[in-house]
């Protein structure tokens, strides 16, 4: 399978699949490994995400770059300079 139709159906994958409905992972291939990247709002969004990736394509090489941004609203007042 081509590195761009593999990248296209991972992102199709998680775009589709009604539980994740996410659009903002990108995949790409760098040497033998595809590396999802990304922000999601919780880790368990994320580990949910490479489940899914990992249970479509249990003999791919992945690694996750996908960062957990946060979805919560500040307890302190940020200090400005």
């Amino acid at each position: 399978m081509s590195d761009e139709y593999l990248e296209a159906e991972i992102q199709h994958l998680l775009t589709e699949n009604a539980d994740i409905a996410e659009q903002g992972i990108t995949a790409s291939r760098r040497d033998n490994t595809l590396v999802l990247c990304g922000e999601v709002e919780s880790p368990q969004r994320r580990d949910e995400i490479l489940r899914l990736v990992r249970e479509r394509y249990p003999d791919l090489r992945l690694a996750a770059d996908i960062g957990v941004t946060r979805a919560a609203a500040p307890t302190e007042a940020e200090e400005l300079p």
